[in-house]
């Protein structure tokens, strides 16, 4: 008979697996969506479109499977939502035109939600002091992603795009398989199962009336949403940018997605020791700065001397800009632990529906702002003005951030403490 330590830590571990596989689909686009696009001549906007259409279903399904794990559990539904996204990822290798993946790119998109399925389940194990800690160590499942940038290539190189999907089809069912046998049931649905108390759906959805949710969305937004924009994008960048081949550029892109994802339990341990609103302010400024470097285009300047003309060259060459890459994905995977890491301070009982929502709104940032990278570079013809949208959004962050804080120094007339963000 396994003791409650034991069950806590094989759970968080399958939780944290099957995260990382259903991320690995997630992404995949990223890699087999560039063959796509050479194949069909697609525009820049398309390509964004076509990477971002599983990213909406992920984003949408969050609330709804986050509310359904606070009703039946986290174990019944994660191993059913592993089934529902293997049937469409092994689809997606007979598809031979651009409408085919996007429609089938929706339903793979279900991957997207187990996020808001597994944080729920993971929160329901601890007790509040290894919130945060718990909780980072299965966002690490977002490494996921830089799985898809190892394997996916080396798969494309030696069978073909289209073997992508049909293996990742069979490692979900594998993993639905070993994630049933695993793990427990969370011991509060046992008891709400056990005593017939069950949450209402309006107690469940109370919460999202206050703004203060809101606002931990556009917070994740950012942490989130961009994360899965750039680990969508940054491919194509290297390979456009950089005249790199389509392998070295993914692996090239394991220094943002993969850090970014393991970095993430570290943030749960800075939130639980130093607040989540410090950690927050340091995520913020440390993007900001970061985002500002990557935005400047490639120039050159000519100035004309009383000698002659002097050319200057400005711009970050590929050491320097994946470096500053590798320091923004470190900040956003800490920003995503701490986030949540805040929520469950002011909604411990809501975990579903209020992470769910705040899930919802950072995996929208994964849907629509690649579309908006698409259409600015098309628009702009250049190629970080994806950087400077993204600046944008910080800025954004850090003012609503700012403007919150003073409102409730001001009602309160007192310094706020670590609890408030």
């Amino acid at each position: 008979m396994a003791t409650l330590v034991q069950k806590q830590w094989s759970v968080l571990s399958m939780n944290t697996l099957a995260f990382a596989c259903n991320f690995a689909v997630w992404t995949m686009f990223s890699i087999i969506g560039i063959k796509i696009k050479q194949e069909l001549s697609l525009s820049d906007t398309q390509f964004g479109l076509l990477v971002a259409t599983p990213i909406l279903t992920g984003s949408i399904s969050r609330l709804p499977l986050g509310i359904m794990t606070d009703r039946f559990g986290g174990r019944i539904v994660f191993f059913i939502q592993m089934l529902l996204v293997a049937l469409p990822t092994y689809g997606l290798a007979f598809a031979d035109q651009y409408w085919h993946y996007l429609v089938i790119g929706l339903f793979v998109g279900l991957a997207g939600g187990s996020f808001a399925i597994g944080i729920t389940y993971t929160s329901a194990w601890f007790e509040h002091r290894r919130q945060g800690t718990a909780m980072g160590i299965f966002g690490a499942g977002n490494a996921g992603a830089a799985i898809t940038n190892l394997v996916a290539p080396l798969i494309v190189v030696s069978f073909g795009w289209r073997m992508v999907p049909q293996i990742y089809s069979l490692a979900m069912i594998c993993m639905a398989i070993i994630f049933w046998l695993f793990t427990f049931p969370d011991p509060k649905q046992l008891e709400r199962d056990r005593t017939g108390t069950h949450f209402r759906l309006a107690d469940q959805l109370a919460p999202l009336k206050e703004m203060r949710v809101w606002r931990f969305g556009i917070y994740y937004f950012f942490v989130f949403g961009g994360f899965v924009a750039l680990a969508l994008w940054l491919p194509k960048y290297y390979v456009g940018e950089y005249g790199l081949d389509l392998k070295t550029a993914s692996l090239i892109t394991m220094c943002f997605t993969l850090p970014s994802g393991l970095i993430r339990a570290f943030g749960g341990w800075l939130s639980d020791k130093y607040g989540a609103r410090h950690v927050n302010w340091l995520v913020f400024w440390v993007s900001l700065i970061c985002l500002f470097l990557v935005s400047y285009p490639q120039t050159t300047y000519i100035v004309h001397g009383m000698s002659g003309d002097h050319t200057f060259y400005i711009g970050s060459n590929i050491w320097f800009f994946t470096f500053l890459i590798f320091v923004i994905g470190i900040a956003q995977g800490i920003g995503k632990a701490s986030v949540y890491r805040i929520i469950h301070d002011y909604y411990p009982n809501n975990m579903g529906s209020v992470g769910g929502l705040v899930g919802v709104i950072g995996g929208l940032g994964g849907f629509v702002l690649p579309i908006l990278f698409g259409l600015a570079s098309d628009f702009l013809d250049i190629r970080t003005s994806c950087f400077m949208l993204l600046f944008g959004v910080v800025a954004l962050c850090m003012i609503m951030m700012h403007i919150s804080i003073r409102n409730m120094r001001q009602k309160s007339g007192l310094e706020l403490t670590e609890n408030f963000t």
